[in-house]
């Protein structure tokens, strides 16, 4: 996401899959019922912190700007010169690739070490790529500390060999190693057009500008050929069209410039396959198209078995690009985002891509001047965005978010964010369906500095402007978010409803707060939603502004483990705090949703439970028998309500007819207090107290009014529910 502009985004069986990330391994096993999450890898990965180490192992730690929270599992280990660590193989492999960080301002080498033996060539590390400001972002911090860095191991090693590195001068904390088994190199296509047979330097210390542009002219309608050897290039290419531009594989055909494509338009037929680009991007400049991509490859084009490391942004997609396909990359080191589709985006569909270490949302759609629609986000694994979401829908018609698997969000972002924030415009909100269905989210979610509370790790923001587009969560697992699982807010502050929401075959295993963190008006139905480790409470229900509206979580069968709510709207609950007993002065039913069988203008019901005695609640009139509702939450052993009207003496006096129910389950209502005359006068305080007998265990409070002396209609400005008699 563009953010130029102020951005206040805002190992167990589970249901659905398997994820094993014990060994740092990023797949995902799931039953045959429904697709595996996550992209088809040609590398398996294994975390440093389980591997053997002489160095120090830090974390887990999930304190924005701290080295360990933007590891993969929050985990890694710290060499001093002459540590090492050393991983056991998990496959077949012939190169590695690794996740490492040093000391801002440092550069240095790794020693490889395969089964004992030094390898002739060291690993560089620098943090050159590393250590990005963004001031101008509200909440940033100095992040993208890790970065990436590869080599062919020049042998093959089989499973159970041992690959270790080890430190020099230079302090080097590891994070994560990616085996692989590099396929064969292409051979060159028939007909194609060389770029090197048009001038190109393989060596890389020629400028091969205008060979590539040479042979795309010369090879309109057929392929350039790009051969194994490193190539430069000075200045972006445009006008690129009808042509398909391929390499020997990433390993081997590599393409160094910081600006690769740069063009509005293009009649289209562009395909980009097999190679590498890497850039020189070191800082983040939103206003410099440092992209590999940056505008339109034009209608029915793809991207395919692309390597894009150290850009600003891998792919910003404006203009005609209907029907691409962007499948089988590695996106690696953005200073901003993996891919946004910035508008205009139809039928494109982003499968199986490997995305890790953005500095910001790692996939993105962006409504901006024209929707995104038809397009989807599907099979693939995201890991340690370190400043926005995983995957960021912001607007667009009939989107589908689908089989990912995202891990290790960090400041200012979810692992799913499916949004109505504009940022600017003209901006196309959420419409028609919105899909979100197969996906994993492990330790995703986190505090925001802005608004100084936590994202869930799948947030539903009406941020500016109503969420009315049908908004359908399926087959989700969560796991060890440090904070909640699902969360419904209006990040703006402005209280707009997120409506039309279903959440369907969920699975959520040891999350930190709550598994549903509601501040936002609306509603949103759940279905076999399974919650176990639950770190407070299984809801917060508690609507921002508070006279904003409340939020209806309806019980459609299939859920456990969950059932609870936190008691205390002014405070956040803490990771594993659990549910704290009220005081026993507290009103319970401050801020808590309300419900009514009417009400007249905008006298509606969250305004008796709002803490203001001059706002109230007014039935529909001349109706009566009518009928007041609050939830409470939890079920307490209530022994006292104070009924109030405002204070005004310009209330005359009157007495309302009143009985008391109560249920545990807002079904199933019993009468507490039967039918009495509650006299109310100004002169008193315009309040009565009904007291309740002990022994009467209650989640939802419903006062019906049967007769009113002074109007037509029930009246409460504030109903206060105690504990104390």
């Amino acid at each position: 996401m563009r953010s130029s502009t102020v951005r206040y985004v805002r190992r167990m069986p589970t249901i659905g899959a398997v994820v094993a990330l014990a060994a740092g391994m990023l797949t995902a096993v799931a039953p045959a019922a429904h697709a595996a999450p996550g992209a088809t890898l040609p590398f398996a990965s294994v975390e440093a912190e389980s591997a053997t180490t002489t160095g120090t192992r830090i974390g887990p730690d999930y304190t924005q700007g701290s080295l360990a929270s933007e590891a993969s599992g929050r985990q890694a280990v710290r060499l001093s010169a002459g540590q090492r660590v050393e991983f056991t193989v998990p496959q077949a492999s012939d190169a590695v690739n690794i996740a490492y960080s040093v000391p801002d301002g440092q550069s240095g080498a790794l020693n490889v070490y395969v089964n004992g033996t030094r390898l002739a060539q060291p690993l560089p590390v620098t943090s050159r790529y590393s250590y990005i400001d963004t001031g101008w972002i509200p909440g940033a911090k100095t992040h993208h500390f890790f970065d990436n860095a590869r080599m062919p191991l020049g042998q093959n090693v089989q499973p159970g060999d041992k690959v270790a590195f080890e430190a020099t001068s230079t302090q080097v904390t590891v994070d994560v190693a990616d085996f692989e088994q590099v396929a064969a190199a292409a051979t060159q296509p028939a007909g194609s057009v060389s770029v090197v047979s048009k001038g190109a330097d393989p060596s890389g210390n020629g400028d091969s500008t205008q060979a590539f542009r040479d042979a795309i002219a010369a090879a309109q309608g057929g392929t350039v050929w790009i051969p194994p050897g490193d190539y430069r290039i000075t200045s972006s290419l445009n006008g690129v069209q009808n042509v398909t531009l391929q390499g020997a594989g990433n390993w081997y055909s590599v393409v160094h410039t910081s600006r690769f494509i740069d063009q509005s338009s293009s009649s289209g037929n562009v395909h980009i396959k097999d190679f590498a680009v890497i850039g020189e991007v070191t800082e983040r400049v939103d206003s410099s198209p440092d992209n590999f991509v940056n505008g339109s490859l034009g209608p029915n084009s793809s991207v395919s078995g692309m390597w894009i490391q150290h850009m600003k942004v891998g792919m910003w997609l404006m203009g005609d690009n209907d029907n691409l396909v962007v499948e089988n990359n590695r996106i690696l080191d953005t200073t901003a985002d993996g891919i946004n589709l910035n508008g205009t985006a139809k039928g494109v569909v982003v499968r199986n891509n490997f995305l890790r270490n953005q500095g910001d949302d790692a996939l993105a759609m962006w409504s901006l001047y024209s929707p995104d629609t038809n397009s989807s986000f599907e099979n693939n694994t995201i890991s340690q965005p370190n400043l926005a979401n995983g995957i960021a829908i912001y607007g667009g018609t009939d989107i589908a978010v689908k089989n990912n698997l995202i891990s290790d969000t960090n400041a200012l972002g979810s692992g799913i964010a499916i949004s109505n924030q504009k940022f600017l415009d003209p901006f196309y909100p959420l419409a028609g369906t919105i899909t979100v269905d197969g996906n994993t989210l492990v330790r995703t979610g986190a505090m925001n500095p802005n608004w100084n509370h936590p994202m869930g790790a799948l947030r539903v923001d009406s941020y500016d402007s109503a969420i009315n587009a049908g908004v359908n969560i399926t087959n989700t697992t969560i796991t060890d978010s440090p904070y909640s699982a699902f969360e419904f807010v209006s990040g703006g502050g402005q209280g707009y409803p997120v409506r039309n929401v279903t959440v369907t075959g969920a699975s959520v295993q040891n999350t930190g707060t709550v598994v549903v963190q509601a501040e936002a008006q609306g509603a949103a139905t759940f279905r076999n939603v399974t919650a176990g480790q639950v770190g407070a409470a299984g809801v917060y229900n508690c609507p921002y502004p508070a006279n904003s509206g409340s939020f209806t979580l309806t019980d459609g069968g299939g859920n456990s483990g969950w059932s609870s709510t936190w008691s205390d709207c002014s405070t956040w609950p803490q990771p594993g705090q659990g549910n704290p007993a009220p005081a026993p002065n507290r009103n319970l039913a401050k801020g808590r949703p309300a419900s009514a069988t009417g009400s007249k203008d905008v006298y509606t019901p969250e305004k008796a439970v709002d803490g203001d005695a001059g706002s109230y609640w007014e039935s529909t009139n001349n109706a009566f028998p009518q009928s007041w509702t609050v939830d409470l939450g939890s079920s307490y052993a209530v022994r006292r309500l104070v009924l109030k009207l405002p204070p005004s003496s310009a209330w005359g006096a009157r007495t309302q007819t009143v009985t008391v129910l109560g249920s545990t389950d807002g079904t199933n209502y019993s009468t507490v207090v039967g039918s009495q005359d509650y006299r109310f006068d100004p002169a008193t305080g315009n309040t009565a107290t009904v007291s309740l007998p002990s022994g009467t265990g209650l989640r939802y409070l419903r006062l019906a009014v049967s007769a009113n002396s002074g109007w037509p209609a029930g009246q409460f400005s504030e109903v206060e529910a105690y504990l104390t008699p």
